[in-house]
Protein backbone atom coordinates (compact mmCIF):
# COMPACT_ATOMS: atom_id res chain seq x y z
CA UNK A 1 0.00 0.00 0.00
CA UNK A 2 0.81 3.66 -0.59
CA UNK A 3 -0.22 6.82 1.48
CA UNK A 4 -2.25 8.95 -0.96
CA UNK A 5 -5.26 8.80 -3.23
CA UNK A 6 -6.41 5.57 -4.40
CA UNK A 7 -8.62 5.98 -7.75
CA UNK A 8 -10.87 3.86 -9.06
CA UNK A 9 -13.69 3.69 -12.15
CA UNK A 10 -13.05 7.23 -13.44
CA UNK A 11 -15.87 8.32 -16.17
CA UNK A 12 -15.23 11.06 -17.92
CA UNK A 13 -17.94 13.28 -19.41
CA UNK A 14 -16.44 16.46 -21.38
CA UNK A 15 -18.35 19.55 -21.82
CA UNK A 16 -20.55 19.66 -18.67
CA UNK A 17 -21.45 21.96 -16.16
CA UNK A 18 -20.87 21.37 -12.63
CA UNK A 19 -22.57 23.12 -9.88
CA UNK A 20 -20.25 24.51 -7.07
CA UNK A 21 -22.92 23.80 -4.08
CA UNK A 22 -23.99 20.05 -5.50
CA UNK A 23 -22.04 18.82 -2.63
CA UNK A 24 -24.57 20.39 -0.06
CA UNK A 25 -27.53 18.93 1.63
CA UNK A 26 -30.88 20.21 1.41
CA UNK A 27 -30.28 21.97 4.79
CA UNK A 28 -26.84 23.94 3.78
CA UNK A 29 -24.23 21.40 5.56
CA UNK A 30 -21.58 20.49 3.78
CA UNK A 31 -20.44 16.65 4.10
CA UNK A 32 -17.56 16.71 6.74
CA UNK A 33 -15.48 14.52 4.77
CA UNK A 34 -15.61 16.77 1.85
CA UNK A 35 -12.39 18.60 0.49
CA UNK A 36 -11.92 21.11 -2.31
CA UNK A 37 -8.57 21.77 -4.01
CA UNK A 38 -7.83 24.80 -6.45
CA UNK A 39 -5.13 24.66 -8.49
CA UNK A 40 -3.62 26.78 -11.04
CA UNK A 41 -2.30 25.38 -13.56
CA UNK A 42 1.38 26.56 -14.43
CA UNK A 43 3.77 26.25 -16.57
CA UNK A 44 6.03 23.80 -14.62
CA UNK A 45 3.06 21.78 -14.10
CA UNK A 46 2.53 21.41 -18.14
CA UNK A 47 4.03 19.23 -21.14
CA UNK A 48 5.24 20.11 -23.71
CA UNK A 49 2.20 21.21 -25.06
CA UNK A 50 1.61 23.29 -22.82
CA UNK A 51 -1.31 20.84 -20.68
CA UNK A 52 -1.36 19.81 -17.22
CA UNK A 53 0.50 16.71 -17.36
CA UNK A 54 -1.32 13.57 -15.83
CA UNK A 55 1.13 12.85 -13.16
CA UNK A 56 1.02 16.25 -12.31
CA UNK A 57 -3.39 15.66 -11.93
CA UNK A 58 -2.56 12.35 -10.29
CA UNK A 59 -0.37 13.73 -7.41
CA UNK A 60 -3.17 16.46 -7.03
CA UNK A 61 -6.31 14.02 -7.00
CA UNK A 62 -4.42 11.85 -4.58
CA UNK A 63 -3.73 14.58 -1.93
CA UNK A 64 -7.53 15.77 -1.75
CA UNK A 65 -8.87 12.15 -1.84
CA UNK A 66 -6.40 11.56 1.25
CA UNK A 67 -7.52 14.18 3.08
CA UNK A 68 -10.73 13.42 2.96
CA UNK A 69 -10.25 9.59 3.90
CA UNK A 70 -8.35 11.15 7.27
CA UNK A 71 -11.13 13.32 7.66
CA UNK A 72 -13.42 10.42 8.08
CA UNK A 73 -11.18 8.05 9.51
CA UNK A 74 -9.15 10.22 12.05
CA UNK A 75 -5.80 8.87 11.37
CA UNK A 76 -3.62 8.49 8.65
CA UNK A 77 -5.05 6.43 5.33
CA UNK A 78 -3.07 4.33 2.49
CA UNK A 79 -3.71 4.35 -0.73
CA UNK A 80 -4.69 0.33 -1.34
CA UNK A 81 -5.29 0.16 -5.18
CA UNK A 82 -6.43 2.23 -8.74
CA UNK A 83 -9.49 1.45 -10.85
CA UNK A 84 -9.67 2.18 -14.53
CA UNK A 85 -8.94 6.29 -15.28
CA UNK A 86 -10.19 7.66 -18.65
CA UNK A 87 -8.70 11.07 -19.90
CA UNK A 88 -10.79 12.39 -22.70
CA UNK A 89 -10.13 15.95 -21.99
CA UNK A 90 -6.77 18.43 -21.55
CA UNK A 91 -6.26 21.07 -19.15
CA UNK A 92 -4.36 24.19 -20.64
CA UNK A 93 -1.78 26.49 -18.61
CA UNK A 94 -3.74 29.21 -17.28
CA UNK A 95 -6.41 27.12 -16.10
CA UNK A 96 -7.42 26.56 -13.11
CA UNK A 97 -8.41 22.71 -11.79
CA UNK A 98 -11.21 22.08 -8.79
CA UNK A 99 -10.90 18.96 -7.09
CA UNK A 100 -13.56 18.22 -4.66
CA UNK A 101 -13.24 14.81 -2.67
CA UNK A 102 -15.71 13.31 -0.10
CA UNK A 103 -16.04 9.66 1.48
CA UNK A 104 -18.72 7.26 0.34
CA UNK A 105 -19.15 4.92 2.08
CA UNK A 106 -16.55 3.40 5.22
CA UNK A 107 -16.52 -0.78 5.29
CA UNK A 108 -14.53 -2.37 8.20
CA UNK A 109 -11.04 -0.43 7.98
CA UNK A 110 -11.58 1.10 3.79
CA UNK A 111 -13.46 3.37 2.70
CA UNK A 112 -14.52 4.46 -0.99
CA UNK A 113 -13.71 8.32 -1.81
CA UNK A 114 -15.66 9.97 -4.35
CA UNK A 115 -13.84 12.25 -6.64
CA UNK A 116 -14.78 15.42 -8.96
CA UNK A 117 -12.60 17.09 -11.18
CA UNK A 118 -13.10 19.95 -12.98
CA UNK A 119 -10.87 23.27 -14.53
CA UNK A 120 -12.40 26.30 -14.94
CA UNK A 121 -11.50 29.36 -17.24
CA UNK A 122 -10.96 32.41 -15.06
CA UNK A 123 -11.34 34.52 -18.18
CA UNK A 124 -15.02 33.22 -19.15
CA UNK A 125 -16.25 32.51 -15.18
CA UNK A 126 -17.41 28.82 -16.97
CA UNK A 127 -16.58 25.74 -14.85
CA UNK A 128 -17.01 22.19 -16.78
CA UNK A 129 -16.84 19.00 -15.33
CA UNK A 130 -13.73 16.50 -16.26
CA UNK A 131 -13.92 13.40 -14.61
CA UNK A 132 -16.03 12.01 -12.31
CA UNK A 133 -13.79 9.50 -10.03
CA UNK A 134 -13.56 7.06 -6.50
CA UNK A 135 -10.94 6.54 -4.92
CA UNK A 136 -10.11 3.38 -1.80
CA UNK A 137 -8.03 4.12 1.57
CA UNK A 138 -7.24 2.03 3.92
CA UNK A 139 -6.89 3.28 7.95
CA UNK A 140 -3.59 2.31 9.87
CA UNK A 141 -3.64 1.64 13.41
CA UNK A 142 -1.80 3.76 15.50
CA UNK A 143 -1.11 0.86 17.85
CA UNK A 144 -2.41 -2.64 18.11
CA UNK A 145 -6.09 -2.38 18.00
CA UNK A 146 -7.09 -2.96 14.54
CA UNK A 147 -9.01 -0.06 13.06
CA UNK A 148 -12.69 0.12 12.88
CA UNK A 149 -14.13 2.93 10.84
CA UNK A 150 -16.95 4.43 11.78
CA UNK A 151 -20.26 4.11 9.44
CA UNK A 152 -20.82 7.15 6.90
CA UNK A 153 -24.27 8.73 7.15
CA UNK A 154 -25.48 10.22 3.67
CA UNK A 155 -27.68 12.82 3.63
CA UNK A 156 -28.48 14.07 -0.33
CA UNK A 157 -29.98 12.23 -2.51
CA UNK A 158 -26.15 11.92 -4.55
CA UNK A 159 -24.96 10.10 -1.31
CA UNK A 160 -27.67 7.81 -0.60
CA UNK A 161 -26.87 6.66 -4.24
CA UNK A 162 -23.01 6.56 -3.88
CA UNK A 163 -23.38 4.78 -0.72
CA UNK A 164 -25.18 1.82 -1.70
CA UNK A 165 -23.52 1.55 -5.42
CA UNK A 166 -20.02 1.47 -3.64
CA UNK A 167 -20.94 -1.96 -2.56
CA UNK A 168 -21.43 -3.11 -6.19
CA UNK A 169 -17.81 -1.22 -7.27
CA UNK A 170 -16.12 -2.83 -4.27
CA UNK A 171 -17.53 -6.18 -5.59
CA UNK A 172 -16.01 -5.55 -9.13
CA UNK A 173 -12.78 -4.53 -8.26
CA UNK A 174 -11.84 -7.67 -6.27
CA UNK A 175 -13.09 -9.93 -9.41
CA UNK A 176 -11.25 -7.63 -11.80
CA UNK A 177 -8.06 -10.30 -12.09
CA UNK A 178 -10.17 -13.51 -12.37
CA UNK A 179 -11.62 -11.92 -15.09
CA UNK A 180 -8.87 -11.21 -17.00
CA UNK A 181 -7.79 -15.10 -16.26
CA UNK A 182 -11.38 -16.48 -17.31
CA UNK A 183 -11.17 -14.26 -20.72
CA UNK A 184 -7.50 -15.82 -21.50
CA UNK A 185 -8.67 -19.18 -20.86
CA UNK A 186 -12.57 -19.70 -22.07
CA UNK A 187 -12.31 -17.78 -25.15
CA UNK A 188 -10.69 -16.44 -27.94
CA UNK A 189 -9.39 -13.33 -28.27
CA UNK A 190 -8.18 -12.04 -31.68
CA UNK A 191 -5.21 -9.49 -32.73
CA UNK A 192 -6.74 -6.67 -34.52
CA UNK A 193 -3.82 -6.56 -36.53
CA UNK A 194 -2.96 -10.33 -36.95
CA UNK A 195 -4.12 -9.66 -41.01
CA UNK A 196 -1.19 -7.02 -41.30
CA UNK A 197 1.82 -7.92 -43.07
CA UNK A 198 4.29 -7.57 -40.34
CA UNK A 199 6.78 -4.93 -41.83
CA UNK A 200 8.04 -2.43 -40.27
CA UNK A 201 7.14 -4.44 -36.61
CA UNK A 202 9.36 -2.58 -33.92
CA UNK A 203 10.92 -5.09 -31.28
CA UNK A 204 9.11 -4.54 -28.01
CA UNK A 205 12.91 -4.75 -26.07
CA UNK A 206 13.39 -0.83 -28.07
CA UNK A 207 10.72 0.15 -26.24
CA UNK A 208 11.86 -0.92 -22.31
CA UNK A 209 12.90 1.67 -19.92
CA UNK A 210 14.39 1.36 -16.63
CA UNK A 211 14.45 4.81 -14.03
CA UNK A 212 15.28 4.58 -10.29
CA UNK A 213 13.64 7.45 -7.74
CA UNK A 214 15.17 7.94 -4.54
CA UNK A 215 12.24 8.55 -2.43
CA UNK A 216 13.00 11.73 -0.05
CA UNK A 217 11.28 13.86 2.55
CA UNK A 218 8.95 15.69 -0.03
CA UNK A 219 7.60 12.78 -1.82
CA UNK A 220 6.34 11.08 1.81
CA UNK A 221 3.85 12.25 4.81
CA UNK A 222 4.91 13.02 8.30
CA UNK A 223 4.78 8.93 8.39
CA UNK A 224 7.53 8.61 5.91
CA UNK A 225 5.41 6.53 3.57
CA UNK A 226 5.57 7.72 0.04
CA UNK A 227 2.39 9.53 -1.32
CA UNK A 228 0.63 7.11 -3.59
CA UNK A 229 0.41 10.00 -6.22
CA UNK A 230 3.71 10.28 -6.45
CA UNK A 231 4.52 6.93 -7.37
CA UNK A 232 1.99 7.11 -9.88
CA UNK A 233 3.46 10.44 -11.47
CA UNK A 234 6.90 8.81 -11.52
CA UNK A 235 4.97 5.34 -13.12
CA UNK A 236 3.43 8.02 -15.70
CA UNK A 237 6.87 9.51 -16.58
CA UNK A 238 8.13 6.08 -17.50
CA UNK A 239 5.50 4.75 -19.79
CA UNK A 240 5.45 8.02 -21.76
CA UNK A 241 9.51 7.67 -22.41
CA UNK A 242 8.11 3.88 -23.53
CA UNK A 243 5.09 4.60 -25.58
CA UNK A 244 7.30 7.69 -27.28
CA UNK A 245 10.15 4.91 -28.33
CA UNK A 246 7.54 3.25 -30.14
CA UNK A 247 5.97 5.85 -32.24
CA UNK A 248 8.77 8.76 -31.89
CA UNK A 249 6.50 11.15 -30.92
CA UNK A 250 5.25 12.79 -27.94
CA UNK A 251 2.10 10.27 -27.05
CA UNK A 252 -1.69 11.32 -25.58
CA UNK A 253 -2.22 8.90 -22.24
CA UNK A 254 -5.70 7.86 -22.34
CA UNK A 255 -6.26 5.20 -19.89
CA UNK A 256 -4.37 3.93 -16.81
CA UNK A 257 -5.74 0.52 -16.02
CA UNK A 258 -6.99 -0.89 -12.38
CA UNK A 259 -4.18 -1.98 -9.97
CA UNK A 260 -3.39 -2.20 -6.69
CA UNK A 261 -1.19 -1.70 -4.32
CA UNK A 262 1.37 -4.05 -3.17
CA UNK A 263 3.38 -2.65 -0.16
CA UNK A 264 4.33 0.75 0.78
CA UNK A 265 7.73 2.07 0.76
CA UNK A 266 9.53 4.70 2.60
CA UNK A 267 11.70 7.69 2.78
CA UNK A 268 15.28 6.01 1.95
CA UNK A 269 14.12 3.57 -0.40
CA UNK A 270 15.24 3.67 -3.65
CA UNK A 271 12.07 2.64 -6.52
CA UNK A 272 13.40 0.91 -9.82
CA UNK A 273 10.58 1.53 -12.33
CA UNK A 274 10.33 -0.40 -15.46
CA UNK A 275 7.97 -0.05 -18.20
CA UNK A 276 7.88 -1.63 -21.89
CA UNK A 277 4.91 -1.62 -24.80
CA UNK A 278 3.05 -4.54 -24.55
CA UNK A 279 1.45 -4.81 -27.52
CA UNK A 280 0.08 -2.25 -30.05
CA UNK A 281 -3.51 -1.40 -32.03
CA UNK A 282 -4.21 0.22 -34.59
CA UNK A 283 -4.26 3.82 -32.74
CA UNK A 284 -4.00 2.96 -29.54
CA UNK A 285 -0.75 1.39 -27.55
CA UNK A 286 -0.75 -0.22 -24.37
CA UNK A 287 2.14 -0.05 -21.60
CA UNK A 288 2.87 -2.07 -18.97
CA UNK A 289 4.73 -0.06 -15.56
CA UNK A 290 6.05 -2.35 -12.57
CA UNK A 291 7.62 -1.00 -9.33
CA UNK A 292 10.34 -2.74 -6.93
CA UNK A 293 11.28 -1.06 -4.11
CA UNK A 294 15.05 -2.25 -2.15
CA UNK A 295 16.27 -0.25 0.53
CA UNK A 296 19.93 0.27 -0.30
CA UNK A 297 21.89 0.13 -3.40
CA UNK A 298 23.36 -3.78 -3.65
CA UNK A 299 20.24 -5.03 -1.39
CA UNK A 300 19.09 -8.26 -3.54
CA UNK A 301 15.53 -8.44 -2.04
CA UNK A 302 13.00 -6.27 -3.92
CA UNK A 303 9.53 -5.60 -2.71
CA UNK A 304 7.04 -5.68 -5.41
CA UNK A 305 4.90 -2.27 -4.91
CA UNK A 306 2.75 -2.11 -7.75
CA UNK A 307 2.27 -2.73 -11.84
CA UNK A 308 -0.18 -0.70 -13.77
CA UNK A 309 -1.13 -0.71 -17.64
CA UNK A 310 -1.33 2.59 -19.22
CA UNK A 311 -3.42 2.76 -22.86
CA UNK A 312 -1.28 5.90 -25.14
CA UNK A 313 -2.59 7.35 -28.72
CA UNK A 314 -0.79 9.86 -30.78
CA UNK A 315 -2.43 12.50 -32.26
CA UNK A 316 -1.92 14.42 -35.33
CA UNK A 317 -2.32 18.65 -36.40
CA UNK A 318 -6.46 18.29 -36.10
CA UNK A 319 -6.22 16.03 -32.95
CA UNK A 320 -6.63 12.72 -34.71
CA UNK A 321 -5.51 9.24 -33.61
CA UNK A 322 -2.26 8.18 -35.99
CA UNK A 323 -1.89 4.68 -37.10
CA UNK A 324 0.92 3.46 -35.22
CA UNK A 325 3.66 0.86 -35.83
CA UNK A 326 3.10 -2.88 -35.15
CA UNK A 327 5.21 -4.09 -32.36
CA UNK A 328 6.82 -7.54 -32.20
CA UNK A 329 6.61 -8.92 -28.88
CA UNK A 330 9.76 -10.52 -27.36
CA UNK A 331 9.61 -14.50 -26.49
CA UNK A 332 8.09 -16.18 -23.83
CA UNK A 333 6.99 -13.67 -21.22
CA UNK A 334 6.66 -10.80 -23.69
CA UNK A 335 4.19 -13.33 -25.64
CA UNK A 336 1.93 -13.34 -22.55
CA UNK A 337 1.95 -9.75 -21.96
CA UNK A 338 1.22 -9.17 -25.92
CA UNK A 339 -2.04 -11.18 -25.65
CA UNK A 340 -3.21 -10.20 -22.38
CA UNK A 341 -2.98 -6.50 -23.86
CA UNK A 342 -5.70 -7.79 -26.26
CA UNK A 343 -7.88 -9.13 -23.25
CA UNK A 344 -7.68 -5.95 -21.20
CA UNK A 345 -8.53 -3.68 -24.72
CA UNK A 346 -11.54 -6.25 -24.93
CA UNK A 347 -12.73 -5.92 -21.23
CA UNK A 348 -11.74 -2.33 -20.96
CA UNK A 349 -14.19 -1.22 -24.78
CA UNK A 350 -17.07 -3.94 -22.93
CA UNK A 351 -16.67 -2.29 -19.56
CA UNK A 352 -16.72 1.14 -21.27
CA UNK A 353 -19.99 0.62 -23.28
CA UNK A 354 -21.98 -1.25 -20.66
CA UNK A 355 -21.18 1.37 -17.55
CA UNK A 356 -21.35 4.73 -19.91
CA UNK A 357 -24.12 3.37 -21.82
CA UNK A 358 -27.45 5.55 -21.64
CA UNK A 359 -31.14 4.78 -20.66
CA UNK A 360 -32.52 6.47 -23.56
CA UNK A 361 -30.29 4.91 -25.89
CA UNK A 362 -31.57 2.30 -28.15
CA UNK A 363 -30.62 -1.16 -27.70
CA UNK A 364 -31.16 -1.24 -24.07
CA UNK A 365 -29.81 -4.65 -24.81
CA UNK A 366 -26.37 -5.33 -24.22
CA UNK A 367 -24.31 -8.95 -25.87
CA UNK A 368 -23.57 -11.27 -23.10
CA UNK A 369 -20.51 -12.73 -23.39
CA UNK A 370 -17.56 -13.75 -20.48
CA UNK A 371 -15.69 -10.33 -21.19
CA UNK A 372 -18.48 -8.36 -19.91
CA UNK A 373 -20.45 -10.21 -17.77
CA UNK A 374 -18.61 -9.12 -14.51
CA UNK A 375 -19.93 -5.17 -15.77
CA UNK A 376 -23.47 -5.94 -16.96
CA UNK A 377 -23.83 -7.67 -13.84
CA UNK A 378 -22.64 -4.68 -11.85
CA UNK A 379 -24.59 -2.17 -14.15
CA UNK A 380 -27.75 -4.03 -13.58
CA UNK A 381 -27.68 -4.09 -9.88
CA UNK A 382 -25.96 -0.48 -9.83
CA UNK A 383 -28.88 1.25 -11.96
CA UNK A 384 -31.29 -0.25 -9.58
CA UNK A 385 -29.90 1.14 -6.53
CA UNK A 386 -29.67 4.36 -8.45
CA UNK A 387 -33.97 4.14 -8.73
CA UNK A 388 -33.75 3.32 -4.73
CA UNK A 389 -32.03 6.11 -3.57
CA UNK A 390 -34.32 8.75 -5.59
CA UNK A 391 -35.80 10.81 -2.50
CA UNK A 392 -39.30 11.90 -4.97
CA UNK A 393 -41.55 9.18 -5.06
CA UNK A 394 -45.19 9.83 -4.85
CA UNK A 395 -47.86 7.94 -3.33
CA UNK A 396 -50.20 6.99 -6.19
CA UNK A 397 -52.41 4.68 -4.02
CA UNK A 398 -52.26 2.15 -1.45
CA UNK A 399 -54.85 -0.76 -0.62
CA UNK A 400 -54.81 -3.05 2.27
CA UNK A 401 -51.18 -2.05 3.07
CA UNK A 402 -49.77 -2.50 -0.32
CA UNK A 403 -48.73 0.75 -1.62
CA UNK A 404 -47.99 1.98 -5.02
CA UNK A 405 -45.45 4.84 -5.73
CA UNK A 406 -44.47 6.67 -8.79
CA UNK A 407 -41.48 8.40 -9.96
CA UNK A 408 -41.84 10.90 -13.32
CA UNK A 409 -38.81 11.70 -14.52
CA UNK A 410 -38.77 12.89 -18.42
CA UNK A 411 -38.70 10.83 -20.21
CA UNK A 412 -39.06 7.86 -18.08
CA UNK A 413 -42.30 6.96 -15.55
CA UNK A 414 -41.04 4.72 -12.79
CA UNK A 415 -43.04 3.03 -9.82
CA UNK A 416 -42.34 0.91 -6.80
CA UNK A 417 -44.81 -1.26 -5.46
CA UNK A 418 -44.58 -1.66 -1.24
CA UNK A 419 -45.50 -4.33 0.98
CA UNK A 420 -44.42 -6.09 4.28
CA UNK A 421 -44.87 -9.98 4.40
CA UNK A 422 -44.29 -12.36 7.73
CA UNK A 423 -41.77 -14.38 6.46
CA UNK A 424 -37.95 -14.50 7.33
CA UNK A 425 -35.93 -11.79 5.08
CA UNK A 426 -33.99 -14.53 3.50
CA UNK A 427 -36.55 -16.96 2.57
CA UNK A 428 -38.29 -14.13 0.51
CA UNK A 429 -35.04 -13.08 -0.90
CA UNK A 430 -34.45 -16.63 -2.40
CA UNK A 431 -38.57 -17.06 -3.74
CA UNK A 432 -38.27 -14.02 -5.78
CA UNK A 433 -34.71 -14.39 -6.91
CA UNK A 434 -36.19 -17.18 -8.91
CA UNK A 435 -37.81 -16.27 -12.05
CA UNK A 436 -38.97 -19.79 -12.83
CA UNK A 437 -41.21 -19.74 -10.31
CA UNK A 438 -42.36 -16.18 -11.05
CA UNK A 439 -45.44 -17.14 -13.04
CA UNK A 440 -46.61 -18.95 -9.42
CA UNK A 441 -47.90 -15.03 -8.33
CA UNK A 442 -47.61 -12.91 -11.41
CA UNK A 443 -50.46 -13.59 -14.33
CA UNK A 444 -47.96 -11.37 -16.26
CA UNK A 445 -45.47 -14.42 -16.81
CA UNK A 446 -47.00 -16.89 -19.29
CA UNK A 447 -43.29 -18.82 -18.82
CA UNK A 448 -39.94 -18.86 -17.68
CA UNK A 449 -36.73 -21.04 -18.46
CA UNK A 450 -33.43 -20.94 -17.22
CA UNK A 451 -31.23 -20.07 -19.85
CA UNK A 452 -27.65 -20.02 -18.43
CA UNK A 453 -26.55 -20.22 -14.81
CA UNK A 454 -23.63 -17.62 -14.63
CA UNK A 455 -22.52 -17.85 -11.21
CA UNK A 456 -24.08 -18.58 -7.79
CA UNK A 457 -24.96 -14.88 -8.30
CA UNK A 458 -26.14 -14.49 -11.53
CA UNK A 459 -28.96 -15.84 -14.46
CA UNK A 460 -30.22 -15.70 -17.61
CA UNK A 461 -33.91 -16.39 -17.92
CA UNK A 462 -36.03 -16.60 -20.82
CA UNK A 463 -39.38 -15.14 -19.91
CA UNK A 464 -42.92 -15.17 -22.35
CA UNK A 465 -44.97 -12.76 -21.23
CA UNK A 466 -48.77 -11.89 -21.25
CA UNK A 467 -48.73 -8.46 -22.31
CA UNK A 468 -48.80 -7.89 -26.38
CA UNK A 469 -46.96 -5.79 -28.56
CA UNK A 470 -48.65 -3.59 -31.39
CA UNK A 471 -47.91 -6.57 -33.36
CA UNK A 472 -50.71 -8.16 -31.54
CA UNK A 473 -47.92 -11.23 -30.17
CA UNK A 474 -47.27 -12.07 -27.14
CA UNK A 475 -43.88 -10.60 -25.79
CA UNK A 476 -40.75 -12.37 -25.22
CA UNK A 477 -37.61 -11.30 -22.74
CA UNK A 478 -33.64 -12.49 -22.33
CA UNK A 479 -33.15 -11.03 -18.45
CA UNK A 480 -30.10 -11.07 -16.35
CA UNK A 481 -30.87 -11.77 -13.15
CA UNK A 482 -28.49 -10.46 -10.43
CA UNK A 483 -28.74 -10.99 -6.72
CA UNK A 484 -26.67 -9.68 -4.02
CA UNK A 485 -26.63 -10.54 -0.21
CA UNK A 486 -26.60 -7.26 2.72
CA UNK A 487 -23.14 -5.42 2.17
CA UNK A 488 -23.52 -4.00 5.65
CA UNK A 489 -26.14 -3.77 8.10
CA UNK A 490 -29.68 -1.96 7.32
CA UNK A 491 -28.60 -3.09 3.07
CA UNK A 492 -31.16 -4.74 1.76
CA UNK A 493 -30.98 -7.64 0.14
CA UNK A 494 -31.02 -7.03 -4.13
CA UNK A 495 -32.54 -8.95 -7.00
CA UNK A 496 -32.09 -6.69 -10.42
CA UNK A 497 -32.82 -7.87 -13.56
CA UNK A 498 -31.95 -6.15 -16.89
CA UNK A 499 -31.97 -6.90 -21.15
CA UNK A 500 -29.47 -8.99 -22.44
CA UNK A 501 -29.06 -10.23 -25.75
CA UNK A 502 -27.35 -13.97 -25.77
CA UNK A 503 -26.71 -14.84 -29.28
CA UNK A 504 -27.60 -18.47 -28.68
CA UNK A 505 -31.06 -17.18 -27.89
CA UNK A 506 -32.48 -14.80 -30.80
CA UNK A 507 -35.59 -13.63 -31.66
CA UNK A 508 -38.59 -15.98 -32.15
CA UNK A 509 -40.85 -15.11 -35.09
CA UNK A 510 -43.73 -16.49 -32.87
CA UNK A 511 -42.70 -13.30 -30.34
CA UNK A 512 -42.05 -9.39 -30.30
CA UNK A 513 -38.42 -9.74 -28.55
CA UNK A 514 -39.18 -6.97 -25.44
CA UNK A 515 -36.70 -5.27 -23.32
CA UNK A 516 -36.58 -4.74 -19.66
CA UNK A 517 -34.36 -1.24 -18.45
CA UNK A 518 -33.84 -1.28 -14.84
CA UNK A 519 -36.25 -3.49 -12.40
CA UNK A 520 -35.71 -5.46 -9.43
CA UNK A 521 -36.63 -6.46 -5.94
CA UNK A 522 -35.22 -4.62 -2.59
CA UNK A 523 -36.27 -6.82 0.45
CA UNK A 524 -35.21 -5.35 3.72
CA UNK A 525 -35.28 -7.10 7.76
CA UNK A 526 -38.60 -5.46 8.98
CA UNK A 527 -38.19 -7.57 12.27
CA UNK A 528 -37.70 -10.88 13.43
CA UNK A 529 -41.20 -11.97 12.02
CA UNK A 530 -41.63 -9.55 9.14
CA UNK A 531 -39.63 -8.19 6.09
CA UNK A 532 -40.95 -5.28 3.54
CA UNK A 533 -40.68 -6.39 -0.56
CA UNK A 534 -40.72 -3.33 -2.48
CA UNK A 535 -40.73 -3.98 -6.76
CA UNK A 536 -39.66 -1.35 -8.88
CA UNK A 537 -39.86 -1.03 -12.21
CA UNK A 538 -38.69 1.88 -15.09
CA UNK A 539 -41.08 1.03 -17.57
CA UNK A 540 -40.88 1.02 -21.34
CA UNK A 541 -43.62 1.41 -24.03
CA UNK A 542 -45.08 -2.32 -23.15
CA UNK A 543 -46.19 -1.39 -19.90
CA UNK A 544 -47.81 1.65 -20.06
CA UNK A 545 -51.95 0.50 -20.51
CA UNK A 546 -50.78 -1.21 -17.96
CA UNK A 547 -49.41 1.18 -15.30
CA UNK A 548 -51.20 4.52 -16.40
CA UNK A 549 -54.61 2.31 -15.19
CA UNK A 550 -53.23 0.89 -11.57
CA UNK A 551 -51.95 5.24 -10.85
CA UNK A 552 -55.65 6.26 -12.25
CA UNK A 553 -57.05 4.10 -9.42
CA UNK A 554 -59.31 2.59 -12.23
CA UNK A 555 -57.74 -1.00 -11.31
CA UNK A 556 -56.33 -2.85 -8.33
CA UNK A 557 -54.40 -5.29 -10.85
CA UNK A 558 -51.41 -4.16 -8.92
CA UNK A 559 -53.18 -4.92 -5.81
CA UNK A 560 -54.10 -8.72 -6.54
CA UNK A 561 -50.59 -9.40 -8.48
CA UNK A 562 -48.79 -8.63 -5.22
CA UNK A 563 -51.27 -10.09 -3.12
CA UNK A 564 -50.69 -13.39 -4.68
CA UNK A 565 -47.05 -12.75 -4.08
CA UNK A 566 -47.70 -12.47 -0.46
CA UNK A 567 -49.79 -15.36 -0.59
CA UNK A 568 -46.97 -17.28 -2.84
CA UNK A 569 -44.27 -16.55 -0.34
CA UNK A 570 -45.59 -17.37 2.83
CA UNK A 571 -46.71 -20.91 1.22
CA UNK A 572 -43.63 -21.44 0.13
CA UNK A 573 -41.10 -20.32 2.67
CA UNK A 574 -40.43 -23.68 4.21
CA UNK A 575 -39.11 -25.02 0.94
CA UNK A 576 -35.64 -22.99 0.75
CA UNK A 577 -35.50 -23.13 4.74
CA UNK A 578 -32.67 -25.20 3.89
CA UNK A 579 -30.90 -23.19 1.37
CA UNK A 580 -30.71 -20.76 3.66
CA UNK A 581 -27.97 -22.25 5.47
CA UNK A 582 -25.04 -21.21 2.77
CA UNK A 583 -26.28 -17.54 2.50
Amino acid sequence: MSVGGRQQLCVCRCGEMTSPESGRSPTGNRNPTEVKMSQMVLPCHANYRGELSVGQLLKWIDTAACLAAERHAGCPCVTASMDDMYFEHTISVGQVVNIKAKVNRAFISSMEVGIQVSYEDLCSGTQWNVSNAYATFVAQSQGSEKVKLKPLVPQTEEEHTEYSIAAERRRMRLVHTDTIKDLLTKSTIRDERESDDGNGEVPAERTRVESVELVLPPHANHQGNTFGGQIMAWMENVATIAASRLCHAHPTMKTIEMFHFRGPSQVGDRLLLRAIVNNAFKNSMEVGVCVEAYGQEGEVSRRHINSAFMTFVVLDEKNRPCILPRIKPEAGDGERRHKEANARKKIRLDRKYVISCKQSEVPLSVPWDPSNQVYLSYNNVSALKMLVAKTNWVLATEISKVRLYTLEEDPFLSFRVEMTVAIDVKQAFLLLSDLCRRHEWDHYYRKCELLQKVDEDDAIYHVISMMRSTEDKLQDFVILASRRKPCDTGDPYVVAFRSVTLPTYPENPEYTRGETLCAGFCIWKHDDQQTRVSYYNQFTSGFISYLTTNIAGLSSDFYTIFQACEKFLEQNKDDVAIRIQNL
